[in-house]
């Protein structure tokens, strides 16, 4: 009982009640992500909460919690999004002094996350880029928008919120709006670039005609780019290029963070230009190239 007769909350009660607090005030995180955040925290108290008391778990007992999210045949992305949730709220039990050690610094993670995410290879990706037809304004600006998420990895949403204002083509950047309202500057390639101004010269105005918004990417009713209409788009220039499979909005993302990988970039600087809050959310790339690797070792060396 505390002073004021009433039960007193366990530490992973309290811990997690602190840890949303501060993703609310210190953070900003938006109301879907404080959610996500609390549903992921509160299926982890209900786990452990019966077997430590109300303790706070070590790294075995994580295990077991991993394992058991697994076995409920929940999705790749649903679990690495649950560890991120997990990795966030350790990290910073660890920097409030209420645990010594981080219990997620060795968490295993289950084999079967080398699947996700889905992605192109380079030939899929040209093809796709080069389907819209470009002697049609929407092809202009079909291709531009592929362009621009293969040259950035943004996200479709940030995409589509796009303005005028946000693209600085003198140098090459892009100031993007993410998630909890979070701004970031992501620089952009010549190659996008030059088929961005292609739109804006030839697309654009012919989509609007005459009509004026703010917004970058638009539609042929004149008003900004909706998530419906993208999905639209990639889907029939997917068929286009004779890719029909794993073809999503979010396909073009994971392509770029997954061929960057492969070029030798680090994770902090991808972490950086998609946005993540989290390294551990940009690390579920690092399974999909290791997968790679391994392919790779097995179709080519002399004793696999």
């Amino acid at each position: 009982m505390d002073r004021n007769g009433k039960a007193a909350s366990s530490p992973i009660s309290s811990g997690i009640r602190d840890f949303l607090t501060w993703c609310r005030v210190e953070r900003g995180l938006s109301r879907n992500s404080l959610e996500a955040y609390g549903r992921d925290l509160e299926a982890l108290r209900s786990f452990i909460e019966p077997i430590t008391g109300g303790g706070l778990p070590q790294t075995e007992l994580l295990n077991q919690y991993v394992n058991q999210l697994y076995q409920k045949d929940l999705t790749s992305r649903s679990i690495a999004r649950h560890m991120s949730s997990l990795r966030s709220f350790f990290s910073f039990m660890v920097t409030e002094d209420r645990l010594q050690e981080d219990p997620t610094e060795h968490l295993t993670s289950p084999k079967q996350w080398s699947t996700i995410p889905k992605f192109l290879n380079r030939e899929q990706t040209e093809k796709l880029i080069a389907a819209p037809d470009k002697t049609k304004p929407n092809g202009v600006r079909d291709r531009a928008m592929f362009e621009l998420l293969y040259a950035t990895g943004i996200r479709v949403s940030e995409l589509i919120n796009l303005h005028l204002s946000s693209l600085d083509a003198g140098l090459g950047l892009l100031r993007v709006t993410g998630k909890g309202n979070k701004q970031r500057i992501v620089p952009v390639n010549a190659t996008a670039l030059a088929m961005v101004n292609r739109y804006l010269e030839l697309g654009r105005p012919a989509l609007l005609k005459g009509r004026a918004t703010p917004f970058l990417f638009v539609t042929s009713r004149g008003v900004g780019m909706t998530r419906q209409a993208f999905w639209a788009a990639i889907k029939l220039n997917g068929r286009k290029a004779g890719i029909f499979h794993h073809l999503s909005p979010h396909v073009l993302r994971h392509t770029f963070a997954t061929h960057l990988l492969e070029g030798g970039a680090d994770l902090r600087s991808l972490q950086e230009m998609l946005g993540h809050a989290d390294l551990s959310t940009t690390e579920i790339y690092t399974h999909v190239v290791r997968s790679r690797l391994r392919d790779t070792l097995d179709r080519h060396h002399p004793r696999a």
